[in-house]
């Protein structure tokens, strides 16, 4: 016995301690010891380009590494253990108390994160209360526990600061006219970029809950939640590539005067070819829109076997009623039209924007059943519907 507890604290000398508080994440440091770590769980990125996660003793240094396409530098934040001192060498920079006990999220892309986290408990407003489409977040809309805040430079400022939420996520375009983030950060608020949608790798996108989670010291939550993904997404890509014929695809549909296609590099032609799909313009190598005319894609994509993600439709007849022009594609004649709308609720909030960010496995099972639906016989369609 002697011999062990001798050990134990030879043990103890030879490693540096986590803290008393650091069992508890969520907790505030009440003594604090500077020889301690207070983050007992970590988050490593594999996939996601965006950010970075650095770990020291009782501090946390996130980098976004492009806040927005094109974005000059990278913004930096120093999230900081509640109840211990903040390091020196980071002037200007912001310091966020983490864990943080509350939230706004300005984009509805974020709210399966919160959901899947366990923390929607945490969010206390919304830029946009109608689009959310979580039942667990429309539950807190309709208790009054969740308000509306709005976005762009005309965001309710003074509510926002009645609120005093430890962290605000937003997105940015680098446009003062459109962003959400110069007002809120004059104000003295904790305002963070997230720029998961910049990411073109669907592993990638779905990782930056690992970004969410830092800020509650929810890592090891996000690491469980993303290493399923991560194995699903796998095991489903790996099915597809036993696929013999790759159908072409053709996706999205005007805008205005307009079509917005997908580039080659982008997230959406990511999902199709690992779906074992043959996307039209999948020699492009942009990971952005491009801007085409009408003529441009029927010249390109006329006979393509597959038409995927056409505005808001419904029904092909909501496609006729924009443009009768529709019925000349294959894919329309064939009725080989599918929408990602089959998961809507009466508020206009869209699924696919929420759990599909963090499931792209989830969207990749329902694009190998469209296109092969021999390689997945029982799966029923989870965000598409075909249109009839």
């Amino acid at each position: 016995m002697k011999h062990i507890i001798l050990a134990l604290l030879t043990l103890l000398f030879v490693f540096p301690a986590f803290a008393q508080d650091a069992g508890n994440p969520a907790a505030c440091v009440e003594n604090y010891d500077e020889a301690a770590r207070y983050f007992p769980d970590t988050a490593q990125v594999a996939y996601a380009s965006g950010f970075t996660i650095d770990y020291y003793s009782n501090y946390k240094v996130v980098t976004v590494n492009a806040p927005w396409a094109g974005a000059a530098e990278p913004f930096v934040y120093v999230l900081v253990q509640c109840g211990t001192p903040v390091p020196a060498g980071y002037e200007g920079e912001q310091i966020i108390e983490v864990p943080a006990t509350s939230a706004v999220s300005m984009s509805t892309t974020y709210l399966s994160s919160f959901v899947e986290l366990g923390l929607v408990d945490r969010l206390v407003a919304l830029d946009e209360i109608d689009f959310a489409f979580s039942p667990e977040v429309r539950e807190r809309i309709d208790s009054g526990d969740i308000v509306e805040i709005g976005s762009g430079s005309t965001v309710n400022v003074e509510q926002a600061l009645v609120l005093e939420p430890g962290v605000i996520f937003t997105f940015a375009s680098g446009s003062p006219d459109w962003d959400t983030h110069p007002v809120l950060l004059e104000a003295g608020l904790n305002v963070v970029i997230n720029s998961d949608y910049l990411e073109s790798d669907p592993l990638g996108r779905a990782e930056w809950v690992k970004f969410i989670a830092a800020f509650f010291n929810a890592e090891a939550e996000a690491n469980a939640i993303f290493d399923e993904v991560e194995t699903n997404y796998h095991e489903l890509a790996e099915i597809a590539v036993g696929a013999e014929v790759r159908p072409t695809v053709l996706a999205n549909a005007m805008f205005g005067d307009t079509w917005y296609v997908s580039g080659g590099g982008s997230y959406a032609a990511q999902l199709i070819a690992d779906a074992g799909g043959d996307y039209v313009w999948a020699d492009d190598a942009s990971t952005g829109s491009l801007p085409l005319s009408f003529e441009e894609v029927i010249d390109q994509a006329l006979g393509a076997d597959v038409w995927l993600n056409p505005n808001f439709w419904f029904s092909l007849a909501d496609g006729l009623a924009e443009d009768e022009r529709y019925a000349e594609f294959a894919a329309f004649e064939n009725g080989q039209v599918y929408n990602n709308n089959a998961r809507t609720n009466a508020t206009g909030g869209n699924d696919y924007g929420e759990t599909g960010v963090l499931h792209p496995e989830l969207i990749l099972a329902d694009l190998i059943y469209i296109l092969h639906p021999d390689l997945l016989p029982e799966h029923e369609l989870f965000f598409y519907q075909q249109l009839q």
